[in-house]
């Protein structure tokens, strides 16, 4: 057998890593080049048509389920793909990216499926894009350890039968890779990240009795589903795997999404597994949408937010009552508490939070939940177990009773909660911290007991810009405007300073990601996303 031609993608500007040449093959890359020429051309027009509607949005301030897909939504014969075995039981999901501690973790946790992320949980430097891949490659080769150059533990696998079910997470369509190129022009992170991912794991995963299922983020419309799921259909044929192999399951994490449930499902349903109910980009989504909407459309302060706001939980009840309808898994949203190894009544009262919010999802139909760390696995798990006992999942539960009108899902001015002044500075706070971190190459970050990701720092620096622009005023007599703003980013950024010390503040980003900060939430012209500026910045 002769050996692959070189593949045509340029490595550009990247340091070369420890083992990179076993994920950055030329079969590999070849693969990976080939989605690029075939489907990129599409990711581009489905770009430039979320801009189209965003500005529709802007000139009725209202969104509609789609007359043009009635009929799909009336026909009641069509259902989804079975889950296969190893998806049926998802009743707790832990997330988190694909560092070797975090993977071994992640697989040891007891949860039934570990989101590998490499989207809001990873900044994508090249040693995270790469290495990533390698140590999923190893988990499943069964040679992976991991021990704690601090604390000197060391970390391995549990046995094959008690490791999590891994589901990969891509980045978003709108992310480039600038590392690997073609003719001058970067690569999708999304086809980078799901064409390395595929392209080595997929049948090393059917011979472990998997397969390779996928997390779709930040998807906007069913035409972007359809994309995907003609991107399964060739690369299932191009390794040589049965078709339906792949599984995937989608945020419903955008408004526009929310319209088009589904739409989505319909567009994926031969490789479909489920719905996911998002929370942090979801309200970012509605922020960025509906920005020009006047004084109805304002957000309280996002800790205000709860899923049991009117709106949203019309969204969670119209996704369990469509998954359901589908044979389709509904999953929840985030638990991110992070226990604190020093506070035991910080503990107490957060665990109880996370008991209520995992047994009103049980309760309410969805048939698992996402936490951030494995202490709250067993929480989670108890709060299913109160419900499904020894099914696998309550699919049969299909919330006929659930009747959600279009105007339901953007009631924004059904909450009473308004939004604060302690609300402005924990978003200039957490936002300040959290891309600190992320410039350094860390996704997933412990902040205040909670495990954030970009979305934190995305409806962060939102809401800041949203409550500038509708000029709120809040309880204190003050005023949102740019000079408070930045008055409020000084003090903590000097509050920042004397925690840490000047030594270990100007080794950081600090004031690199201050000013970050307050470019994508003073500008006039509001950024789509944060993380497009901020990758201009990220070393690596």
């Amino acid at each position: 057998m002769s050996a692959p031609a070189p593949s045509p993608l340029a490595i550009v500007e990247a340091e070369p890593l420890p083992r990179q040449e076993e994920v950055l093959t030329d079969a590999a890359l070849t693969f990976v080049a080939e989605l690029h020429r075939r489907f990129t051309p599409r990711r581009d027009e489905l770009l430039a048509r979320r801009g189209e509607r965003r500005a529709e949005i802007a000139r009725t301030s209202t969104l509609d389920f789609l007359p043009d897909t009635a009929a799909i939504r009336a026909d009641d014969s069509w259902k989804v793909a079975p889950a296969p075995a190893a998806l049926n039981d998802r009743r707790v999901e832990i997330t988190g990216p694909t560092d070797r501690k975090m993977t071994i973790n992640a697989l040891n946790s007891g949860a039934k499926v570990w989101l590998a992320d490499f989207e809001d949980a990873s900044a994508p430097t090249w040693e995270n894009v790469v290495l990533g891949q390698l140590n999923l490659i190893d988990a499943y080769e069964r040679r992976i350890d991991f021990t704690d150059p601090k604390s000197g533990k060391s970390y391995t696998l549990k046995p094959a039968d008690e490791l999590a079910t891994v589901v990969m997470r891509p980045r978003g369509w709108h992310l480039d890779e600038r590392h690997l190129q073609l003719d001058g022009r970067p690569v999708p992170g999304a086809l980078v990240d799901f064409g390395l991912y595929f392209f080595h794991n997929a049948k090393r995963l059917i011979d472990l009795g998997k397969g390779p299922y996928f997390y779709l983020p930040k998807t906007e419309s069913h035409l972007e589903a359809r994309l995907w799921n003609d991107i399964f259909v060739f690369a299932q044929d191009y390794v040589g795997v049965p078709q339906g192999t792949v599984r995937a399951t989608v945020l419903i994490e955008t408004i526009t999404a929310a319209y088009e449930m589904e739409e989505i499902l319909y567009e994926l349903r031969d490789h479909a597994a489920g719905l996911n109910a998002g929370r942090w980009d979801y309200l970012f989504s509605i922020v960025k949408n509906f920005r020009d909407g006047g004084e109805k459309f304002v957000l309280p302060d996002r800790n205000a937010v709860t899923m049991t706001a009117p709106f949203m939980r019309a969204y969670t009840e119209l996704l369990v009552r469509t998954c359901h309808k589908r044979g389709a898994h509904a999953i929840g949203g985030m638990a991110a508490f992070i226990p604190s190894r020093r506070d035991a009544e910080v503990n107490k009262v957060a665990f109880e939070k996370v008991k209520a919010d995992k047994d009103r999802e049980a309760g309410d139909g969805f048939d698992g939940s996402w936490v951030a760390h494995p202490d709250l696995v067993p929480i989670a798990m108890a709060s299913f177990d109160a419900v499904l006992g020894t099914k696998p999942n309550q699919k049969d539960r299909l919330r006929e009773d659930v009747s959600v009108a279009p105007g339901d899902l953007i009631a924004i001015d059904s909450l009473d909660a308004k939004p604060t002044y302690d609300g402005l500075r924990n978003a200039v706070q957490v936002g300040i911290r959290y891309i600190e971190a992320w410039l350094r190459g860390l996704g997933a970050v412990a902040i205040f007991n909670l495990m954030e990701d970009a979305a934190t720092a995305e409806i962060s620096r939102s809401q800041i810009w949203q409550w500038i622009n509708a000029g709120v005023v809040f309880e204190n007599g003050e005023r949102a405007t740019p000079e408070l703003a930045r008055k409020v980013a000084a003090e903590e950024l000097a509050a920042i300073r004397a925690e840490l010390g000047d030594e270990a503040f100007e080794s950081g980003n600090w004031q690199q990601a201050h000013d970050l900060l307050l470019r994508v939430a003073l500008d006039e012209d509001y950024e789509d996303f944060l993380t497009l500026s901020a990758y201009e910045q990220l070393r690596g």
